[in-house]
């Protein structure tokens, strides 16, 4: 794989059973390229093991005064400098095309992994460390496999030179090669406590970041309250601690460093002092001594590798261990349930039924969800998506083990969650179609829906149906105003709305309208079921009575279910859909369901049990006329 082949048709199935066997795999699908950044190493570090024979040729050529010999020994050392810079400079290509690539196919594993959990990627893995492993920790996955031939071939080298100076000269050979093993290994005793040191910075770098993404995310409503030097404050505090553990961290890497520069010094001059005794007793000549000096000299460079390669699967090993947590997230996959098998090629049409709670929207009818509490109403908004939590592989002693605490609270609904049957569409599992076959048929609106930076007609240009144009989306919708003001801000002469472009996140628009293009967007898609999780939250009485009137003509003959408790809303409904701790508890109209059930009525009119009590215990004429105004 080259770059200019990028990125891969199928990036692969990665073993995402734990961080090393993460870093192998992706070894293993670089290995053509492994191999060649092995062969080009070879050939630079022969080519510079060879130097020191050449060199103590020369200058025994000069000490014996022979001409001949000086010109071929010359000779030698020109040929070696050019077989070096040749394999030096494919080396550093072929090297940094293996990092690439690496990073590239991590990266696409990653972006493949985020379109197929969508909305529940975030609630198993927060958000700041999808950045951090999308970011940094790539770069540092790429850089482990980008130096694992070059350590190879550093290694393949210290071994050649270690046996040719015992060949040669067994005299000082041997002690070379007694020596380079220990130096190679001295720093490992201190390479755990180095690593924990990177692993307690990283930690808490991604919490940083976390608190960035929220503090930035947030930034308006923080200003709006007082609240933005109070989270400026946190952050100062958090990047502090950062500099304090990278400071922490970079002792000990300095210490290894200075190891390795303290004790190939002591065997330099360790050579010296014996080699100058051989060489004043006559046991060895003055050239013998010159190449096993320059030998060992050169071979400070190899020994460097063994530091970075430490370095590297150091760094490398809890950044595999966090791609490989957000990797092994995966669909969940309940039993078939009822239903024939799914046709790939159809997407299926009919009622949209969850098995666990009861909850049944019949095909073409305007269903409202009614919940208690919002957080059971988000989750089950989820589940008619087929987003319900997601498992997750094994772990190791990463930064799941942090959050271990904070996600035992929830372990018992995740392990219902991932037992529980499939959501029903006309008869058929979700979780048995695929995947584009689920999300074409099931489109779910979140709470908070997220505006990609771009113009309005790319924002529009989604995959449907097409028999729901962006005009009468925008209409349904009601965003004549958001137009408007799109259109005064257009860069174009005719004052086009469609080509203004829209910032990040939509952050240069209120929250009501953002809400809005994102209903106009999710209309414009026009799923066979469309679920939509609180779609007027954020806009006042009287936009909300008319996108509700907009979203029922709209999807006149389509499945349309919306979670909601807002009067004029339900109004609208064409059924109205209690669920009370996870369990359908009453279905009729909103009117009907006012008069005949005070769960529901606690929650529509936002009255207490007492009050509700209070006012049906008085049995005075007009009490559910003023019920319903009130609602």
């Amino acid at each position: 794989m080259q770059i200019r082949d990028l990125p891969y048709p199928d990036p692969g199935d990665p073993d995402v059973r734990s961080g090393p066997r993460f870093l192998l795999w992706l070894g293993r699908n670089q290995l053509k390229g492994q191999l060649a950044s092995l062969s080009w190493g070879l050939l630079h570090q022969c080519s510079l093991a060879g130097l020191p024979p050449a060199v103590g040729l020369a200058v025994q050529a000069v000490v014996d005064r022979s001409g001949s010999r000086l010109a071929w020994a010359g000779g030698l050392i020109a040929v070696l400098g050019v077989l070096m810079a040749v394999g030096d400079t494919m080396l550093h290509r072929t090297a940094v095309t293996n990092w690439i690539t690496a990073a590239a196919r991590v990266q696409q594993l990653l972006a493949r992994k985020t379109a197929e959990l969508g909305s529940a990627l975030t609630r198993r893995v927060a958000a700041g460390e999808v950045v951090a492993v999308s970011t940094g920790d790539v770069e540092k996955i790429g850089w482990f496999v980008e130096a694992l031939s070059r350590f190879a071939a550093a290694a393949a080298a210290l071994v050649l030179i270690c046996v040719g100076l015992v060949l040669y000269l067994p005299s000082l050979g041997v002690l070379v090669a007694v020596a380079v093993p220990l130096l190679a290994l001295a720093v490992l005793p201190l390479l755990p406590r180095a690593t924990r040191r990177a692993d307690l910075q990283r930690e808490k770098a991604g919490k940083a970041t976390e608190l960035a993404s929220d503090t930035v995310a947030g930034l308006r409503v923080l200003r709006g309250i007082g609240g933005e030097e109070l989270f400026l404050g946190r952050y100062r505090r958090a990047s502090q601690e950062v500099r304090e553990a990278a400071v922490h961290s970079a002792r000990m890497w300095s210490l290894i460093s200075a190891i390795q520069v303290l004790l190939p010094g002591a065997l330099l001059i360790s050579l010296v002092v014996y080699g100058a005794v051989l060489a004043r007793d006559g046991r060895i000549e003055v050239g013998q001594l010159v190449t096993v000096y320059s030998a060992a000299t050169l071979m400070l460079f190899p020994l460097r590798h063994f530091e970075e390669i430490a370095m590297a699967y150091s760094f490398s090993r809890p950044s595999a261990q966090r791609a490989v947590r957000v990797l092994s997230l995966r669909r969940t996959t309940g039993p078939s349930g009822v239903g024939a098998a799914p046709d790939a090629d159809a997407a299926p049409t009919g009622d949209l039924y969850d098995p666990v709670t009861g909850l049944m929207a019949p095909a073409g009818l305007f269903t409202a969800v009614v919940c208690g509490d919002p957080d059971e109403a988000g989750r089950l908004a989820e589940r008619l998506g087929g987003h319900a939590q997601a498992d997750t592989g094994p772990d190791e002693d990463g930064p799941a083990a942090a959050t271990e605490g904070a996600a035992a609270g929830s372990a018992d609904r995740e392990a219902s969650a991932l037992t529980a049957p499939s959501v029903l569409l006309g008869g058929v599992p979700l979780d048995e179609l695929p995947l584009d076959a689920a999300r074409t048929s099931v489109l779910v609106q979140d709470k908070d829906p997220v505006l990609l930076s771009g113009t309005l007609r790319e924002l529009l240009d989604v995959p449907s149906s097409g028999r729901v144009t962006a005009e009468d989306a925008l209409t349904a919708a009601q965003c004549a105003d958001v137009l408007a003001s799109l259109a005064q801000a257009s860069v174009t002469t005719d004052g086009d709305p469609m080509t203004t472009r829209i910032t990040e996140r939509g952050r240069s628009l209120s929250g009501g309208q953002r809400q809005r293009l994102a209903l106009a967007r999710s209309l414009v898609a026009d799923p066979e079921a469309l679920v939509l999780d609180e779609p007027t939250s954020a806009v006042d009485s009287h936009t909300e009575a008319r996108v509700a009137a907009g979203i029922k003509a709209l999807r006149q003959g389509r499945t349309t279910v919306a979670f909601a408790s807002s009067p004029l809303l339900l109004d609208l409904a064409d059924r109205v859909v209690l669920v009370h701790r996870g369990t359908v508890v009453a279905v009729g109209g909103h009117r009907e369901l006012l008069r005949t059930d005070p769960r529901y009525r606690a929650v529509v009119t936002r009255e207490t049990d007492d009050e509700i009590e209070a006012l049906t215990s008085r049995g005075a004429t007009g009490t559910i006329e003023k019920i319903e105004e009130r609602a």
